[in-house]
């Protein structure tokens, strides 16, 4: 009989992928190398440190080791596990959809605080739904549609609203397109506004992995936002409002570009980094409350 084969034990894999991803540039090493552990040993990074002195079966190693292997060359870690927690919730990701980011999460909170009685809710651009499913679970009394027009991201949102929001709506289009007059009293949207010229110097796991089309905001990162300004109105209530996330620096010339099409822009938001990150704006006819 021939000699048996020890095995490794979690906690030296775990120190073996944190080597391999620090030696690749991979920024938070430890945190993705627990995921990915975790990952493959169908656990939790809690559990993965419980169970730092047991054996790593060989079937785990070999699955750990092509999760550390790609993550070494900068696929993202949620393209690797499937998903991105967003407001609490799992939220299934691919390369077909950006990856919900924790800033994005002041999209939701500044739409809840300034139109906490929404009943009509548009999310412009919805790609994944995870601003759509987040605003229909908070406000369970409203009428919740997602749009988008590529049919690609839409089929992720389809999974992640039947999975935590089966009343969302979801239509593929291109804006506010499809729909009637004043037919929302609440329009969020996450648009591309990274500046055409920055895309190079993004990280990879964003430039290589991540839609193009849901970056690239134009020469200045505006111009969907000047599309939505434009196109907005129309299917917005008089006392209606829309919440946007934008770029860092781009506060000032998204206002402007909001006031030259007849809105009040009624405040931004900082994020935890101190960006202007979200802006809510209403138009002049309608009315402002904090």
């Amino acid at each position: 009989m021939g000699a048996a084969v020890a095995m490794s034990s979690v906690a030296t894999a775990l120190a073996g992928a944190i080597r391999r991803l620090a030696a690749a540039g991979v920024p938070e090493a430890r945190a993705d190398a627990e995921v990915l552990v975790a990952h493959a040993l169908g656990t939790t990074r809690a559990g993965v440190i419980a169970a730092a002195r047991d054996p790593l079966p060989p079937a785990v190693e070999r699955r750990l080791a092509e999760l550390v292997r790609r993550r070494a060359a900068r696929e993202p870690v949620a393209h690797l596990v499937g998903e991105r927690e967003f407001w609490s919730l799992p939220i299934a990701v691919d390369r077909r959809v950006l990856v919900p980011r924790p800033e994005t999460e002041l999209v939701v909170e500044t739409a809840l605080r300034v139109v906490p009685g929404a009943r009509r809710v548009l999310d412009v651009g919805t790609g994944s739904g995870a601003i759509a499913v987040a605003l229909a679970r908070e406000l369970p009394a409203a009428f919740v549609t997602a749009v988008d027009v590529d049919p690609g991201a839409l089929a992720v949102a389809r999974a992640n609203c039947t999975r935590h929001a089966p009343g969302v709506r979801l239509v593929c289009a291109d804006l506010v397109a499809p729909f009637r007059g004043a037919a929302f009293d609440l329009v969020v949207a996450n648009p591309p506004y990274v500046v055409d010229v920055d895309i190079a110097a993004l990280a990879p796991e964003v430039r290589d992995h991540e839609p193009r089309h849901a970056l690239a905001g134009g020469a200045d990162g505006l111009d969907v936002l000047r599309a939505l300004a434009s196109a907005v109105p129309r299917v917005l209530a008089p006392t209606g409002w829309l919440v946007v996330e934008i770029g860092a620096g781009q506060a000032a010339g998204a206002a402007a570009a909001f006031a030259a099409d007849g809105w009040d822009c009624g405040e931004t938001v900082r994020d935890a980094a101190g960006i202007e990150r979200v802006l809510a704006v209403v138009r002049k006819e309608g009315r402002w409350t904090r």
